[in-house]
């Protein structure tokens, strides 16, 4: 059972492979457990969201899920929280511009 565990046995412990994601078609890296909020971190982006009123640069803010500050488009569906969603080999994550539906023009 893992609640048995202590930190003395992590000691050396080794993370799996490393795999990579997509940002805005710029490949990145992720490792396994990482949401995607962490892994852009990580790779040093900080904005992956733009407001609707006036396209403000948004990333991570809170990073429980909260504020909604860090909505990105993941594989093409808009308004997902990147501090809750863990990062899957082949993810494409893309700059969410606005409330995430263009199709709806500016509402």
């Amino acid at each position: 059972m893992a609640r048995d565990r202590n930190p003395a046995d992590l000691v050396g412990a080794v993370p799996d492979a490393a795999f990579e994601i997509t940002f805005d078609g710029r490949t990145i890296t992720a490792l396994p457990g990482q949401t995607l909020a962490a892994a852009l971190w990580a790779a040093g982006i900080l904005a992956w969201r733009t407001t609707r009123a006036g396209g403000r640069p948004r990333g991570a803010f809170c990073g429980i899920g909260h504020c909604f500050d860090c909505l990105a488009t993941v594989n093409g569906k808009p308004n997902r929280r990147a501090c809750l969603v863990p990062a899957r080999p082949g993810d494409a994550v893309t700059t969410q511009e606005g409330h995430g539906h263009a199709e709806l023009g500016d509402r």
